[in-house]
């Protein structure tokens, strides 16, 4: 499965840059996370529970990230085993640039599955991949930029991340 998307981010590269290497925000983001660890070696482990058709798993596996080049670019890698329930195993090319009103965070997703959820079809695992990609990428978006603002249109609302580190908007 492959996804290529982008968003554009209402903050700094700055801002999110250190969100993207934030292990409690990608925690935060990461539909299912319960646990999100930096490790020694600059990656992550993480505990992630997903429900993929009748197939409900806990992975524990490891994230890496390369071909760094900060604000600007990283992979990210990961692998997880769930058991009983099989394997996933994907990567991400994350990109960020410089746009009026902020950052674009572009992205090339590309996801593996075998075992029990191989079984469950491509089709249906395909649009959990998707899903859970956007959704990880609006939960990003939002802890960045806050809330939609037609609930308060008369004064913009922070996301709690810059909340966090102090950013601020262009208003």
């Amino acid at each position: 499965m492959e996804l290529i998307g982008s968003r554009i981010i209402s903050a700094s590269r700055e801002t999110v840059w250190e969100a993207l290497n934030d292990p409690e925000v990608l925690k935060a983001c990461i539909p299912g996370c319960s646990e999100m660890i930096r490790d020694e070696e600059g990656g992550f482990t993480a505990v992630v529970t997903q429900k993929v058709g009748p197939v409900k798993a806990t992975f524990k596996g490891a994230v890496t990230l390369t071909e760094i080049v900060p604000q600007v670019s990283y992979t990210i890698t990961g692998e997880g085993k769930g058991g009983a329930a099989g394997f996933a195993k994907g990567g991400a090319r994350v990109k960020l640039a410089d746009v009026e009103g902020g950052t674009e965070l572009s992205y090339e997703v590309e996801a593996r599955v075998g075992g029990k959820l191989a079984q469950i079809g491509s089709r249906l695992v395909d649009g959990f991949a998707k899903k859970m990609a956007d959704k990880f990428f609006e939960n990003f978006q939002t802890a960045l930029e806050g809330p939609d603002e037609s609930d308060e249109p008369e004064a913009k609302k922070k996301g709690w991340i810059k909340r966090l580190v102090g950013g601020s908007s262009d208003e």
